[in-house]
This record gives structure tokens, C-alpha cells and sequence, in this order.
């Protein structure tokens, strides 16, 4: 199984567009990171920029509405992901809790769709979409 483990960091949401990391928090992540390579088990991660410097799309009423950032209605943003593959939601909260996080910090565990999560129905219509790398491609 494949998880999402969605780093949010309390702030975020109101940031700037510079981006001002601590080198010692920096160093304890990359030692992390070099973890879940060492155990095999990651597929991804990458690192967001702020909302100060993102966009977003909103479909009220149907129609689409692009938004420059930041966001004032956000109470918290994403600020990077791993993508990790293990045998079990227990395993990934297992490795995110090994995670050198800070205190203002949460790691969000999501289950990532593949195609044999869904209906036969929605297999077929979803037939051909190669996206190579993602359980779609998996159909």
C-alpha cells in the first residue's frame, strides 16, 4: 500500500515567499529521508513552496476563479510530502512518528487510491489513462 504523509507546518499558511530553513533542522530531515530510502520503502518527497507564491483555483457557481496567494481564509498549508509503500496504515504512522519534526508540525497519513480500490466499472473507464509510476497506470 502506498501513503501520503502530508507535512503541515503551523504558519505556513501566512509565510512569505523566502524560503528560510534552519540548516540543523535541514541536516535531521535529510537523516530521515536517507531512513525510509535505507528501508526501501520510499517512493517520493518533495517540498512546497509557500502560499505566498501559489495560486488557486476555486469552481464556485461552476466556472473557474484563479486566486493569487496568500490565502487569508487558510488556517494551515501543506508545506511538502513523502510518498512511502507498506504494508499497513500502523507501518506509515510507525514511520512518520520517526519523523525529526518540530513542534508546530503535523504529518497528515493518507492511503493512496490505486485502481483496485474501485468498482469494475470505474476500472474500465479509467482503462488506457498511463500515468507512469501511479496506481492508475495500474489498471
Amino acid at each position: 500500500m502506498r501513503f501520503m504523509l502530508l507535512m503541515i507546518p503551523g504558519g505556513y499558511e501566512t509565510a512569505g515567499p523566502e524560503l528560510v530553513l534552519p540548516v540543523d533542522a535541514v541536516e535531521k530531515m535529510m537523516a530521515y529521508n536517507q531512513s525510509l530510502v535505507d528501508a526501501g520503502i520510499l517512493r517520493s518527497a518533495e517540498g512546497l513552496h509557500p502560499p505566498a507564491v501559489g495560486k488557486r483555483v476555486s469552481f464556485a457557481g461552476g466556472k473557474p476563479l484563479i486566486t493569487d496567494g496568500p490565502f487569508a481564509e487558510s488556517k494551515e498549508a501543506l508545506g511538502g510530502f513523502w510518498i512511502i509503500e507498506v504494508a499497513s496504515l500502523e507501518e506509515a504512522a510507525a514511520w512518520a512518528a520517526r519523523c525529526p519534526a518540530r513542534e508546530n508540525e503535523v504529518i497528515e497519513i493518507r492511503r493512496i487510491q490505486e485502481m483496485e480500490d474501485f468498482s469494475p466499472d470505474v476500472r474500465e473507464v479509467a482503462k488506457g489513462l498511463d500515468l507512469e509510476g501511479s496506481g492508475w497506470s495500474r489498471a
